[in-house]
């Protein structure tokens, strides 16, 4: 009883600190969207993080900051074709140096043009560790999957309406700067907004977390909106049945209203990626997969990729290069590290850390088939 009562005067409280949740500023309509869609080639790449940092903190952080190595992986990835990237942003490089922050990103943008290509931005992140923090980040936990990544509010952000005020600033302040840039593809506002982090950080996360996800979501959107970015916006659903709005769970509900494009995540096989699709093509706006590709989990290149431009649909898989991230290894390390024993076969990436594909056949589909859709060249992808 008590825990309910907790749980109705924490609606209480968001519901009036979001008020001006309500959008003003629309999203795009269909045709609007499927016109920027049309002047897109068919999109394929990475979720990118160097192989030096251990998560968006380190990435971006001016001690850490490392655009040689940046440029190097770019490099692999036009090599196979790939014409776009995932990368995450954080809140806390904007409250920590926002001028600072704005020109790495600048220079992050003219590696990424070099290389032809256009990233896809993502603001907030629900995903792992709930308590960020600035300065030096710990170094990789041995054997255990992403064991450094930082959610984006953390925790303290996201239940403290007082912290509102910053987040939209951060918000307003890099889209607002890059609005106009024509070297972005999209931004990604919010990655699994209600991941509940289960088992990994189940102790330690915040109670409800959904319940102001859903509050405070509708308003990232907004906010973003009133910089009149000529990107599109989105949240990519990642869970449940979202096959109609009626089906689609609360959070769900909001990302497919809200977005500007439809993105998606499936690390299944691909007779479910296919199914996601179908499911999908009701909303009757373009399509991309902004995660998949875990070997073991039965999503592979092999298999997904085709389908994907079968269906012309865009398609960003999980890991580019194996580094401090450790997702090579599998979910399951969080209860079991691979410190002695080894997977199978690596879970995510592409490459190894010296240029060298994980699969020669991997690398030789990704780059065929963006070829054929693109008409690449491409070249080894390798040093």
């Amino acid at each position: 009883m008590r825990s309910h009562r907790k749980q109705q005067l924490i609606g209480l409280l968001l519901l009036l600190v979001s008020f001006t949740a309500v959008a003003q500023t629309p999203r795009w309509t269909e045709e609007k969207a499927a016109q920027w869609y049309k002047q897109q080639p068919w999109l394929v790449g990475s979720n990118f993080i160097p192989t030096d940092a251990i998560n968006e903190l380190e990435m971006w952080q001016a001690d850490t900051f490392n655009p040689q190595e940046i440029d190097r992986e770019l490099g692999w990835a036009e090599g196979l074709g790939m014409n776009t990237m995932r990368v995450f942003l954080h809140d806390l490089l904007w409250q920590q140096d926002a001028a600072g922050f704005t020109k790495r990103l600048d220079q992050f943008l003219g590696i990424c043009a070099k290389h032809h290509i256009r990233p896809m931005l993502v603001i907030f992140d629900s995903v792992w560790d709930p308590n960020p923090k600035l300065g030096p980040q710990h170094p990789p936990v041995p054997g255990v999957h992403n064991s450094g990544w930082m959610q984006s509010p953390g925790r303290k952000g996201l239940e403290d309406p007082a912290e509102y005020p910053r987040l939209k600033a951060y918000v307003q302040g890099v889209v607002g700067k890059f609005a106009n840039d024509q070297r972005i593809l999209a931004w990604d506002v919010w990655n699994e907004p209600d991941n509940d982090n289960k088992p990994a950080y189940e102790r330690v996360e915040l109670p409800y977390k959904a319940d102001y996800v859903n509050k405070l979501l509708p308003q990232v959107f907004e906010w973003a909106r009133e910089m009149h970015p000529i990107q599109p916006l989105t949240s990519g659903v990642w869970r449940g049945d979202y096959s109609s709005l009626d089906k689609a769970i609360p959070t769900a509900k909001i990302q497919l209203e809200q977005s500007d494009i439809i993105t998606f995540h499936s690390y299944d096989w691909p007779e479910t990626f296919e199914e996601r699709i179908n499911w999908l093509r009701a909303y009757n706006r373009p399509i991309i997969c902004t995660e998949y590709m875990a070997r073991p989990a039965g999503s592979t290149f092999d298999t997904v990729l085709p389908v994907a431009l079968k269906e012309h649909v865009g398609a960003i898989n999980w890991g580019l290069v194996v580094g401090k991230t450790q997702t090579n290894l599998p979910w399951d390390s969080w209860k079991r590290p691979y410190v002695l024993e080894p997977p199978v076969a690596w879970f995510h990436e592409v490459f190894y850390a010296d240029g060298r594909p994980y699969r020669a056949r991997e690398a030789e589909i990704i780059r065929n088939l963006t070829s054929q859709a693109n008409g690449n060249s491409g070249d080894s992808g390798t040093n």
